[in-house]
C-alpha cells in the first residue's frame, strides 16, 4: 500500500479531524486500497449503489467513523472490545472501524457468497488478517456457542427494519452489551414499531443520535443488552424477516 493516500482521500482526512479524528498515513492507506478494490468489485458483483468517490468516502467510512465520538459521548469505546457486523456486505461499518481502531476484535457475518468473498479477499489487502467472515446467516450461528452472546457490541447497516433486525443481532451480544443501528429517515417509525420486538428479545432503546457531519436524516439508534435473549430465538431462517415480532 505504497503512495499519498491523503490528496486521493481529501473529504475523509478532513471531515474526520471534525469529528476529533486523525487519520494516520497508515489509515489513509488502508482506505484508499479499500475504496480501490471496493469499486473494482462493485463493478461486477451487487456490493453497494454508492461508488463514486466523494459517495464512498462520506456515507461509508465517514457515516461509520462517526459512531466513534457517538459511542464515546455514551461512555462507550471500541478499544479492545469485541464487534459482529451482521449483513456486512461491504464492510460497512465493521472494517472502517477496525482500520480506526486496530484493538478491535471483529467478526464479519455475510450469509451471500460473493459479497463473503469479496470481504475475504479484502481483509488481506488492508493487512487484518485477523478478522473472522462468518459466511452463513445470523439465524443459523445465533445459535451456535460459538457466536451466541459473544460479543459486546453488535452493528448492522441497511439489514432490515428494525424489529427484524434486532432478531438478527440481541442474540449475539453479552448482557450489558450495545447494539449500534445506522438508520435514516424512517428512525422514528422503527423505533415505535421495535416495542414489542425489544421487549420479548430482551433489549432496551439506550439513545437515538443524529450522526455528525452527516445527512440530517441519518440517525443512529442505540440498544442495550439488559437480559439474555431467549432460547428459540433467532427463528429459523426467513421467519424474523417473513413475521416480525
Amino acid at each position: 500500500m505504497g503512495g499519498k493516500a491523503e490528496a486521493m482521500l481529501p473529504i475523509l482526512e478532513e471531515s474526520a479531524k471534525e469529528l476529533g479524528i486523525e487519520l494516520s498515513q497508515e489509515q489513509l492507506l488502508q482506505f484508499h486500497r479499500y475504496y480501490e478494490i471496493l469499486t473494482d468489485w462493485a463493478d461486477r458483483i451487487s456490493l453497494t449503489t454508492v461508488k463514486d468517490a466523494e459517495g464512498v468516502q462520506k456515507r461509508h467510512f465517514l457515516e461509520s467513523a462517526a459512531l466513534i465520538p457517538i459511542l464515546e459521548e455514551e461512555g462507550l469505546t471500541l478499544k479492545d472490545r469485541s464487534m459482529i457486523d451482521v449483513g456486512s456486505g461491504a464492510g460497512i461499518p465493521g472494517i472502517p472501524l477496525k482500520i480506526l481502531e486496530p484493538s478491535l476484535k471483529l467478526t464479519l457475518v455475510e450469509a451471500k457468497q460473493r459479497k463473503a468473498e469479496f470481504l475475504s479477499a479484502l481483509l488481506p489487502e488492508l493487512g487484518l488478517d485477523d478478522v473472522e467472515v462468518v459466511a452463513k446467516r445470523a439465524e443459523e450461528i445465533g445459535h451456535h456457542p460459538q457466536y451466541r452472546e459473544k460479543y459486546s457490541l453488535a452493528v448492522a447497516k441497511a439489514l432490515a427494519p428494525l424489529p427484524t433486525l434486532a432478531e438478527l443481532t440481541l442474540p449475539f451480544l453479552v448482557m450489558g452489551g450495545q447494539l449500534l443501528a445506522p438508520k435514516g429517515k424512517e428512525t422514528d417509525n422503527e423505533v415505535k414499531q421495535s416495542a414489542v420486538a425489544l421487549e420479548t428479545l430482551k433489549g432496551s432503546i439506550r439513545s437515538v443520535v443524529q450522526i455528525p457531519l452527516a445527512d440530517h436524516r441519518q440517525k443512529v439508534i442505540i440498544i442495550d443488552k439488559d437480559l439474555p435473549t431467549p432460547p428459540r430465538f433467532p427463528r429459523r431462517p426467513g421467519m424474523p424477516a417473513k413475521r416480525p415480532l
